[in-house]
Parts: structure tokens; sequence; C-alpha cells
């Protein structure tokens, strides 16, 4: 097929691998333009815009896509569909019109559960039991159109948000190209008015950890916002990241270090602190950690 790709961050990466790799004409790949990065504050190209160019693709990165030459520009490619996988505009329904199957999207999450921008994180946080990818027909609303393939993953225990990121990716890859090859046996299947919720971006503000309380609540806290922006707390002055967790034997005051190893008693139960960042540090295991930055028991945090 002729393809059209849109996507941005990493996420996006072997999405447009797998469709070179499974045989499919890339018309263009889209991106979002680069931005400064670094300390030098350089312009600097987005994962799938850097991959696009190793591959020898056309890359394309407008600001919007709103202009009538934009659309013009997008329609004049003449694809069979576009794939579009965290891309971060919103498609004009000129541009969801363009191509002869119209625009794809993999999602991360089982719609209509987690429309929006942070599913990912979403369900870790909200200890769902699954999540998985959906290949959905876009339309004008966000996250609303009809899925057209499907499949679910148990989220494990320890699991954060880079590590299901990750697997999803894998997953979604896979999926699209399963979805090309069997794209005129599909049947749209209409998303239920039940059980729609909807992943709102992660603000930093929410970020800090609330020791008192549930422990369950904590652990998916701190694994669902890591990498970013990482759950933290204070601890002896200082503001850590704390990455890494897992669910702990012990009760004490909301906050005490109840042993030398980092575990941290909350509203009810406890929370073994596994993977920490100083501010100004790399992320250290917790071992690591502890020989730069003792910890003693009974410290509150």
């Amino acid at each position: 097929m002729r393809v059209i790709f849109m996507g941005t961050p990493d996420f996006s990466v072997p999405v447009l691998d797998a469709l070179v790799e499974a045989g499919h004409e890339i018309a263009a790949v889209y991106c979002q333009p680069p931005r400064p990065a670094g300390r030098g504050k350089k312009d600097r190209p987005t994962p799938v815009h850097a991959r696009a160019e190793a591959l020898g693709l056309d890359v394309r990165h407008p600001v919007s896509l709103k202009s009538a030459e934009e659309q013009a520009e997008f329609a004049a490619l003449g694809a069979d569909v576009a794939v579009v996988v965290a891309y971060g505009l919103i498609l004009p329904q000129a541009v969801l019109d363009a191509p002869k199957h119209g625009c794809l999207n993999i999602h991360a999450s089982l719609l209509p559960r987690w429309r929006g921008a942070a599913p990912i994180h979403r369900a870790i946080m909200a200890g769902d039991a699954e999540t998985g990818i959906c290949i959905m027909q876009m339309e004008a609303g966000l996250d609303t159109g009809p899925v057209l393939l499907r499949r679910a993953t148990a989220i494990e225990a320890e699991e954060t948000t880079a590590q299901l990121h990750d697997r999803l990716s894998a997953m979604g890859a896979g999926l699209i190209v399963e979805a090309l090859e069997k794209l005129t046996e599909l049947v749209p299947e209409v998303q239920p008015e039940d059980g729609v919720t909807y992943a709102s971006k992660i603000d930093k503000s929410e970020a800090q950890i609330d020791w008192t309380r549930p422990a369950e609540e904590v652990d998916r806290k701190i694994r669902g916002l890591s990498p970013f922006p990482g759950a933290w707390c204070e601890i002896d002055g200082q503001r850590v990241k704390l990455l890494a967790s897992r669910l702990a034997d012990g009760s004490g005051e909301a906050g005490e270090v109840l042993d030398d190893a980092l575990t941290v008693a909350c509203g009810s139960g406890a929370v073994e602190l596994l993977r920490l960042q100083r501010a100004g540090k790399g992320a250290q295991d917790r071992e690591i950690f502890l020989r730069g930055f003792p910890v003693a028991k009974g410290v509150r945090l």
C-alpha cells in the first residue's frame, strides 16, 4: 500500500520501521517540527524525523494542517491510507478524507477507556489489570472512531509507564501491519457509550507523593509517572524522584522509613522504593543510591 505516516515521539518509531519492513510504500512522513533541546538549545529533530531521514524518506513537519495549501499537498500524495500514531496535531476533515481508506490511528488503550493524551500513564495510575492497542478509523472526535482491530495485554505488578510504553509500541507496530493486510475484510466496531474515560495530559503538579494515601495508590503513582515527569518527595530537604517501586509489608506513620532498604509506610501498607534520582544526578537503583545518600530507619519523608 501507499502509506502516509504521521507520528513524532519514540513510541512511533517501531511502527514506521514495521511498515517499511512489511514492504509498504511510504509516500511521506509527517512529524512535529524540530524544537530547541539540550544545553545549547539548538533545534533537534524528533525521533520520527531522525529515523525517517535515516531511511531516506520524505519528511514534512508543518506547524499546522489547517491551510488549504497544506491540505492540497497532503491530498496530492495519492495515499491509500494514512497511519497516525502520537502525531501531535489535530487532523482537519479534509486530511481525514484524503487517503483512499482514510486515516488509521494506533491508540494505546482498549477504547473507549482512556481516550486522550496519556492513556498509558492513566491505566497504571488507575490500577487497571489490562490495557492494549486499538487500530481506529479516525474521525473528527477525540479518539471516538470505530475500532478495526484490538489486542489486550496484562499490566504487570511492577511495570512502569516506560516499560509498558515499549511493549505497547511493539504491539502497535505488529497490529497495524496485520490491519493493513486485512483492511478490506475488517468490520469497524462502533465504540460503546458505556465505559468512556479520558486520559488527561499529565500535569507536573500531580507528581508529589502524598504518603497518607494507601500504599497501592502510592505505588501506582510512582510507576505511572516513571520516567516523566517522575513522582517525587523530599528526603532530608532534597527533592528526589521516585522511578520504581513495589508493594511491601510493614506499617508505621505515613512517610516513615521502616528499614535500611527504603521501605516507606503509607496511610495503609507500605512501598519499597527501588529506583531514585536526586536533582542533577542520574537515576540509580536503590542500593547505589543509598551508598551516596544514606537514609536511616525512622526518617520521615
